[in-house]
């Protein structure tokens, strides 16, 4: 199994790496914020290990990245803060777990294996319009039972679309939910995996509102 670890700490970061990979767990580690996001974006992990103090950010705004996707990946605090207080607003903002530093690698490796076992027994609600389902449990998107094949990308801009069906969604809001906010990205990205979108599931699913964004479904007053 994959494990995003987020941690500026070289030290610390390379035992915890050479711990779990002893236990036969692959890491990819980010040293910030933005690297964080942008592995979340271009990778499917089974955990997230996830420092709170991080150069040019909070561990706290990874975390709300990833829930405003809706990506449900497990998340671990792992954090020198020990007081009530930071544990309780980790966990408020979505955290799966909280661990304190120092910790030993054991116990790191017996919550991990039960934070994943926690998140394979979720059920998520199938998403439907019309003759199209998305489930994001599997991440299988059918058109009429039949199932289509979409990339990363445009997977997650129909799941964005579907998660707020009936309400208008800005181009800089998909944008950012989407590729997370990469820069890098050229102008009419989301226009193609509109089309793309269009293309393999019908013209009349995505509406686009002019100068403004995109909408699945009759708008909700």
């Amino acid at each position: 199994m994959q494990i995003l670890l987020v941690e500026d700490d070289n030290m610390l970061a390379e035992a915890i790496g050479f711990g779990l990979r002893q236990d036969h767990w692959e890491i990819d580690r980010a040293e910030d914020g933005v690297a964080a996001q942008l592995a979340l974006v271009e990778h499917t992990y089974s955990a997230v290990l996830l420092d709170l103090g991080l150069p040019g950010g909070s561990g706290l705004q990874v975390l709300k990245f990833m829930r405003d996707r809706y990506d449900t990946t497990p998340v671990i605090i792992i954090t020198a803060r020990d007081q009530l207080s930071d544990r309780i607003r980790g966990l408020d903002a979505g955290a799966d777990d909280y661990l304190v530093k120092p910790f030993q690698l054991e116990e790191l490796g017996a919550r991990l294996r039960a934070v994943i076992r926690r998140t394979q027994g979720r059920v998520s609600p199938l998403l439907q319009y019309r003759n199209i389902t998305l489930d994001p449990s599997s991440r299988i998107v059918t058109r009429d039972d039949e199932q289509v094949h979409l990339s990363r990308n445009e997977y997650r801009t129909l799941l964005v679309l579907m998660e707020r069906r009936g309400r208008t969604v800005p181009r800089e809001q998909l944008e950012q939910l989407v590729y997370g906010g990469d820069g890098e990205i050229e102008s009419n990205t989301v226009a193609v995996y509109i089309h793309q979108l269009r293309r393999k599931l019908g013209d009349d699913i995505i509406l686009t509102i002019h100068g403004f964004g995109y909408r699945i479904g009759e708008e909700k007053l």
